[in-house]
């Protein structure tokens, strides 16, 4: 199971949360022996998304 580094980690939460995750991807990532990367990635992905929102949203205000 090589799919453990961080790059890799990212790449597949990215995938899954924009909805364009290949089933391959999906399937290999659900053999990792712990999901604690990708949960601790998934929030910090989230997080930053929600930053960039608010961001964006008072720049334009």
């Amino acid at each position: 199971m090589p799919k453990t580094n961080l790059w890799n980690v990212f790449k597949s939460v990215a995938a899954s949360v924009l909805g364009v995750q290949s089933d391959a991807n999906y399937k290999s990532d659900f053999q990792q022996s712990s999901f604690v990367p990708f949960a601790i990635v998934g929030v910090v992905f989230v997080l930053g998304l929600i930053g960039i929102l608010i961001l964006i949203v008072n720049l334009v205000l």
